[in-house]
């Protein structure tokens, strides 16, 4: 779902507006996988698959992979639809620049959400 990333959001522009501030580089890690995504002005520019080894990422957000496939279903179930939720379940956690990652936070959660439009 991840490697999905750059054209949905690309196409969104609601969602490339609320990130056209944003020039960071971060880690999404969906179980054991690791991606590196890069934005820039609020299109993502790039998304690496790892390993990632000695990578440089501002912040990181980490979930099992079963957390993750549960919040991008079309419609999430109760507590599984938002970060914060997840967060509060601990089944995500926020590493690094928490202040780069909580200035954009509305961007990320649309950029994490946007993956929901492929679900069936």
């Amino acid at each position: 779902m991840i490697d999905k990333l750059p054209e949905l959001v690309n196409a969104d522009p609601a969602i490339v507006r609320w990130g056209r501030q944003m020039n960071e580089t971060f880690l999404v890690e969906v179980g054991e996988a690791q991606y590196l995504v890069t934005v820039r002005a609020g299109r993502i520019e790039s998304v690496e698959k790892g390993p990632l080894v000695m990578r440089a990422w501002t912040f990181a957000i980490r979930a099992s992979a079963d957390a993750w496939s549960r919040f991008w279903r079309r419609v999430p179930e109760p507590g599984w639809s938002d970060l914060f939720a997840l967060l509060r379940r601990g089944d995500v956690r926020f590493e690094g620049d928490q202040r780069v990652l909580m200035a954009y936070l509305l961007y990320l959660k649309l950029v994490l959400a946007a993956p929901r439009k492929l679900a069936a």
